[in-house]
């Protein structure tokens, strides 16, 4: 969850889930492991071990602007749609989506310890995880090396200064120095140059990273945004969202607490059969457009249009994690499907208790556009 905070939610499950199926291999596997209760118990604690990965990626990508590709697409389209409005700024987005991560994020630790581990689980794990050895393979790993430590401190600069170029009102951080004409984006282009610039310590005047290393990034996920963009503005200028948002025109007068579920279960279930991304390409536009049409914050309905594209727990096509995850082997889709209703649940009424209270303070929803 933490590294999902600040990575793309589908790199950091492909470098997770190696690292856990690492650990499962130490397990017995196949019709020689499936005669005893303790095998039964290995079973259910590696099935938990992946739901826990896949699904704690999705939630901590929840978390900040960097996490997914979600929360990008909603400030692209709310810049484009109200561009006279505050813009969402990683802290202000962070001060929302991190409650709403962390209370995701205990519902999956409750909801994987009651459905996959009993009291029986540590003693039939203790055969196979030997504390000695783990520790004697991580003191293998050495010390930190130069260009680790250097990644890291550069990492580490580049999220306190997502955090503080804007802060609140009274304290307004250090964007204030350049008149707002410096974004979350300039921020990170600085420090990735910064990898281009500093040596690696391994001699040859190799650096942190060198352009063939960056041809290798998943380039494709920045056309995939810039065309969810042009999609949304497409919708805009032929009138389809006019159309398709006089379907949801009962929702006019009714309370924030029943809008945001609403909207939110909305777009939960188009993301179940399209990735996360794609949902919330095409309910976003719908959604701004009915905000206007009903005469409520647009926010009220784009944040839980958003957040609800992330609560993809359910089925292997609803997002990558979920792919990497179900291609391990360990996990059916009755497994996802018996896990991910509960913390779908969950997160909808959290977002129908958070929305109207911390999101009208952190967006400004009690303003009138």
């Amino acid at each position: 969850m933490f590294i999902s905070m600040w990575i793309h939610n589908t790199p950091c499950t492909v470098m997770m889930m190696p690292v856990a199926t690492g650990i499962l291999q130490r397990f017995p596997r196949g019709q020689a492991a499936s005669s005893s209760a303790d095998a039964h118990e290995v079973r259910r604690f590696s099935k938990a071990v992946v739901l826990g990965v896949m699904y704690a990626s999705t939630i901590g990508g929840m978390s900040t602007l960097t996490g997914t590709g979600a929360n990008i697409i909603l400030v692209g389209m709310w810049s484009t749609y109200f561009p006279e409005q505050r813009p969402i700024t990683f802290s202000s987005w962070m001060s929302f989506g991190f409650p709403v991560a962390l209370v995701l994020f205990a519902a999956l630790w409750v909801t994987l310890c009651l459905m996959y581990c009993s009291s029986n689980t540590g003693r039939a794990l203790s055969a196979y995880l030997d504390r000695t050895h783990l520790r004697r393979e991580l003191s293998l790993l050495g010390p930190m090396a130069f260009a680790e430590k250097m990644v890291l401190a550069i990492f580490g600069g580049l999220i306190v200064l997502w955090m503080t170029r804007s802060l609140t009102n009274d304290i307004p951080g250090w964007g204030v120095l350049f008149h707002g004409k410096v974004g979350d984006g300039t921020v990170t282009i600085m420090m990735t140059t910064l990898l281009f610039i500093i040596p690696n310590g391994k001699g040859g005047g190799e650096k942190l990273m060198d352009w063939g290393k960056c041809r290798k990034l998943q380039w494709n996920i920045i056309l995939l945004l810039g065309a969810g963009f042009a999609i949304a503005e497409g919708f805009k200028a032929s009138g389809l969202t006019d159309i398709l948002s006089e379907g949801l025109g009962f929702l006019r007068g009714a309370p924030p607490l029943v809008i945001a579920p609403v909207a939110c279960v909305f777009s939960a279930a188009i993301t179940e059969f399209t990735s996360d991304d794609a949902a919330t390409t095409l309910v976003l536009p719908l959604l701004a457009e009915l905000g206007k049409t009903i005469g409520v914050h647009p926010l009220l309905l784009m944040v839980p249009g958003t957040v609800g594209a992330q609560l993809s727990y359910l089925l292997p096509t609803a997002s990558p994690p979920n792919v990497v995850g179900f291609g391990t082997g360990y996990i059916t889709i009755k497994d996802m499907v018996l896990t991910g209703i509960p913390i779908k649940v969950v997160g909808v009424a959290t977002l129908a208790v958070l929305l109207p209270t911390l999101g009208s303070v952190v967006f400004g929803m009690d303003q009138k556009l």
